[in-house]
Formats: structure tokens, sequence, C-alpha cells
């Protein structure tokens, strides 16, 4: 196999360089040939990953966080490179979906037990969500999660070692003043309207680390909408209790569909997320790319990610 190794040297809580020269060793030990690639500005993992995609690479890997791996996904869709992770970021979500043990300071091994599963991994094809032309990998969210993030990013590497505590703080005191925006949501052709504090359209089950969608597939052509009703504070604490206790499906106030095609229109110009990264306001149209991305998939990933 040959590889770029693609490191953010701003992703997560310290810099990985030295460790990761080490793990570039562990995996050139199975015949891999890797090269490191470091990014220095927003946009370059994108750059990077095209570049490897042109010279023909087996793999582009990433070494840093949803952002960064954000990044390298619209540098992939569409060729034959696949995409690997190395999780050295803050949230590490599609890390995290896909079963591969996270860096932490207080467990640094496991950046070798990841790299282990990557040598072990399978290349398979997968579904991969599009808005307003660029892709995202995860979900994208239109409302109070992109008031988050857009408050948020970019953070500083002293905020990063808080992990996810900084997010449920910066949540809950942009929760507290958000009141919601009047939205019209076209789920596959199908009108949903009110009052509304969150649009979320995801591709993979899980969503901030909990489950969110049902019978939900990252290669079956279908991406899973989510439209959270309500107005104000009380309302969101209502939705995230449901969330942690997976009872909001049953919600009248949720609207879920597994749909192909999404547009969002609001009141006022609304801000709005991929994959952790605040990207622009509303109006937005999503999209699924069917098949339109090549994963490495380590043994570790659950096969009900997967279709039968």
């Amino acid at each position: 196999m040959k590889a770029h190794l693609v490191y953010n040297p701003a992703a997560g809580p310290r810099d990985m360089h030295r460790a990761l020269r080490h793990v570039v060793d562990s995996i050139e030990r199975h015949g891999w040939s890797v090269e490191l690639k470091l990014t220095e500005k927003p946009g370059d993992a994108t750059s990077l990953s095209e570049q490897a995609a042109d010279a023909g690479l087996d793999v582009v890997i990433v070494a840093g966080g949803d952002g960064t791996l954000n990044e390298a996904v619209n540098g992939l869709v569409g060729s034959d490179t696949a995409l690997a992770v190395l999780p050295v970021g803050t949230g590490n979500m599609w890390a995290k979906q896909m079963g591969i043990p996270t860096y932490t300071l207080a467990n640094p091994l496991r950046l070798h037990e990841a790299a282990e599963g990557l040598v072990q991994g399978v290349v398979r094809s997968i579904d991969v969500g599009k808005v307003n032309g660029r892709h995202f990998l995860c979900w994208a969210g239109i409302g109070l999660d992109a008031q988050v993030t857009t408050e948020m990013e970019p953070r500083p590497r002293h905020t990063k070692r808080l992990g996810a505590l900084a997010y449920v703080v910066a949540t809950i005191l942009v929760a507290r003043d958000f009141r919601g925006f009047r939205a019209r949501a076209w789920l596959d052709g199908s009108v949903v309207r009110g009052r509304t504090l969150l649009v979320l359209v995801s591709n993979i089950p899980r969503y901030a680390g909990v489950p969110v969608g049902q019978d939900t597939r990252i290669d079956d052509g279908l991406l899973d909408a989510f439209v959270f009703k309500g107005l104000g504070f009380p309302y969101a604490v209502a939705h995230v209790l449901k969330i942690l206790s997976r009872r909001h499906l049953q919600d009248p106030r949720v609207v879920h569909r597994q749909v192909r095609h999404v547009e969002v229109q609001t009141e006022w110009a609304t801000p709005v997320q991929v994959d952790g990264n605040p990207i622009g306001t509303t109006p937005v149209v999503l999209d699924v790319v069917p098949g339109g991305l090549r994963v490495l998939v380590p043994p570790s990933a659950s096969p009900s990610l997967f279709s039968p």
C-alpha cells in the first residue's frame, strides 16, 4: 500500500509530530510505504488529498480531527484513493463511530492501536452528503449546533485540552439565548414548517457521540434528516433529554425521515455547519452522494453500519 499521512499540527490538545513518526515506522513494517505531509493552513488537507488521488496512491491517512477529515473528504470524493484516520483531534466523531481507539493524554498508546487496526482494514465504498457544494462525512447542522460551532471555532489549543467539556459549556450558553427560527424544510419534497431549533442531516448513526438514527447505514444511498421543533431553552433541554434516553423519535416535535434530497429556507440567515465546521448560512440544498467515497474500514467497525 502506498499512502500519504496528512497531519494537521493545529489539531487536538498537543503536538503529535514525534509520535506520528513512530507510527509511520510501525505501519511501514507491515509493508506499506507512507510519506508524512503537514498542513499549514485551512484547505491544505483538501489539496494534499487531491494530489494523492491524482498520483494514484492507495490511501490518504488523516491525522487530525473531524475538521481535517472533512477537508480530506472534499479532496477524495469520486477518486479511487481510500480515506483512513488516525484520530488526534478533539471530538474524533468519525473515528468513534468506526470503533477506532482515540488518542488521549491519559492513553497515548491508543494511537498505535489505531494504526494496527488501519493496516488490517478493508476498503469499502460509502455515501457522503453534500451541502451547497461542500461534502460532509458525518453530518450537517442548521441552527443551534451551527451557532455553537460558529462561536467556538477556530479554538486555541489550551481550550482543546478541555475536550468535550468546552462544547458542553458553550452549548448551554448559546442555547440559553437561542430562540430558534422559522423554517421550511423540504425532505424529499415533503414540507415541514414551523419554529425550529435544529435541522440535522446525518450520514452516520451517532451525533455528538449519541445514537440518533434508526437502522442507519452508511452505504444505503440515504441520509437521516431530523427537524427538532421548538422555541427557546426549555425545548432545547427537552430535546437533549429525549435524545439521551433514546425517546426522541417518538416525540411529535421531532420529524425524522430517511431522504436523498433536503432543502432548508429560514426567515433569516441561520448558521450552517458540516462535520463541526461553520460554512455559512441558509438557504441550503443537501444531497446524498451514493458510494462517493472509498474508506479503509478497520476490524473494529460494527457490521451494522453497512447494508447486508
